[in-house]
């Protein structure tokens, strides 16, 4: 072997050696990247928003049984507010809509995409609405029932996504599900409804229940 053959040798001896420390310190600084994002999220420990239903405002809302469909006309407004001290929450692609007895009456509202600082609180007013609907027989039945009797109980519901930042730091995405009990006495049975023409609006200010 020639004296040029070793020193390529050598060298490339010294190269590979240089790429086994690289990827070691690489390996290393990323392992304490992590644990630290891992303590800071550990200690933070960021809670769940707190959703409630203020009110509901029915425009419309008829049953019939042959065939089973279900029409639905209302206007619903939801706050949210962020319990956490040093957290921010993003709102991603939140979907609202009404349902019944665990069948959706009307079609999924929108939401704009929202960030909420540290204890601020978020106010959407989304109108809801589906058109004659199909739904079960029993399902037509039981609102029908419900209506004569005179009070019925919805479900408001929010599908989306939620991202936490801690300083400069956004963490992936969450699935974040949202179900308000909406409990509605129509006629003179409930003192919080105020007529607005033809459509009733009801105070509700009820707690909804919150999945991250």
């Amino acid at each position: 072997m020639s004296a040029k053959d070793k020193d390529c040798g050598h060298h490339h001896h010294h190269y590979q050696q240089f790429l086994r420390r690289l990827a070691a310190v690489l390996l290393a600084l990323t392992i304490i990247v992590g644990i630290v994002i891992f303590i800071i999220w550990a200690v933070l420990r960021p809670s769940k928003p707190h959703f409630i239903l203020q009110d509901v405002t029915v425009f419309s809302l008829n049953a019939s049984t042959s065939p089973n469909l279900l029409s639905l006309s209302m206007q619903v407004t939801i706050s949210s507010r962020n319990p956490n001290d040093r957290i921010g929450v993003y709102y991603l692609e939140m979907d609202v809509y009404g349902a019944y007895r665990g069948q959706q009456l009307t079609l999924p509202t929108l939401l704009p995409s929202t960030y909420q600082g540290h204890r601020d609180i978020v106010v959407w007013s989304p109108f809801l609405s589906g058109d004659a609907v199909p739904v079960a027989p029993d399902v037509a039945v039981s609102l029908q029932q419900d209506k004569n009797v005179g009070a019925v109980l919805f479900n408001v519901k929010v599908d989306g996504q939620v991202k936490w930042k801690v300083g400069t730091w956004i963490s992936g995405r969450y699935h974040l599900n949202v179900n308000c009990p909406a409990f509605i006495k129509f006629g003179n049975a409930d003192h919080h409804a105020i007529a607005l023409g033809s459509a009733m609006k009801f105070q509700i200010v009820q707690s909804c229940h919150v999945e991250v």
